[in-house]
């Protein structure tokens, strides 16, 4: 009887396999792999022109960089989490929260915030509200803000004063977060992933944003990581196949 069993798991595997090996690519994924070469390496400015050709949506899709670094972020001394300010923007429209007292919230309304508020906000958010891409708030109402933990956390939402998030000039925390400064961590995998502009961006543009991250995460190299800090770097848009970056041709690295 093990027998049969053993038989009939290995036709069903050898079926499974067949099925996989026979998916087809769509046309226009056939299409986007004619038009480089996966296994080659290209430079920053060389993968922006490659993904401009072999993205395919009908809107204007999202450039991102992924980073695998010789990290360990279970230790705390490891873990790189920083901010940076990108030349070009992300060509995507942030949502701003402002949590604040209110004599703060005449300045965070003409820095351009679209949500003001300190309460009213706390509650909508206890009730499960996180219509929003960043929360910036000021370390005097920090207890409060603390309780929603729970809900902002898992969603990345969570202020903190290493990503600029809590601070006194809500104004000018707003003003950049708008014109482009994003703020980043490795995962528990070792990868910061982020979005560094548009496919309708240049190639210039997006090289340019993507050396700055680059730049950033080597400034922020712990002085515990050893070996090789930076093991491989990708760009790739959404839906798109990746684009491996040759290291050699990136400056800092």
């Amino acid at each position: 009887m093990y027998d049969g069993v053993s038989r009939l798991l290995g036709r069903v595997r050898h079926v499974c396999t067949s099925l996989s090996i026979m998916a087809k690519l769509t046309k226009k994924q056939k299409e986007a792999l004619s038009k480089y070469d996966p296994a080659k390496a290209y430079s920053l400015a060389e993968a922006a022109n490659v993904l401009k050709e072999i993205s395919y949506t009908k809107f204007d899709s999202s450039v991102d960089i992924d980073v695998r670094l010789g990290v360990d972020p279970r230790k705390a001394d490891q873990m790189v989490r920083g901010v940076v300010a990108l030349p070009h923007g992300t060509g995507k429209e942030v949502k701003v929260l402002v949590l604040c007292t209110p004599d703060k919230e005449a300045e965070a309304t003409a820095a351009g915030a679209d949500y003001v508020g300190l309460d009213d906000y706390i509650q909508k958010i206890e009730q499960g509200w996180t219509d929003v891409d960043v929360i910036i708030t000021m370390p005097t109402v920090m207890a409060k803000v603390g309780k929603l933990g729970r809900v902002l956390g898992p969603r990345g939402l969570m202020p903190n004063p290493k990503s600029g998030t809590v601070t006194l000039e809500v104004g000018k925390a707003v003003k950049e977060v708008k014109a482009g400064k994003i703020d980043f961590k490795v995962d528990k995998f070792g990868i910061v992933h982020t979005s560094i502009g548009k496919v309708s961006f240049s190639p210039e543009k997006l090289a340019e944003n993507a050396q700055e991250v680059i730049n950033t995460l080597m400034r922020l190299k712990p002085s515990s990581a050893k070996g090789t800090y930076v093991k491989t770097v990708y760009m790739s848009s959404t839906m798109s196949p990746s684009v491996n970056i040759d290291k050699s041709t990136v400056a800092g690295i």
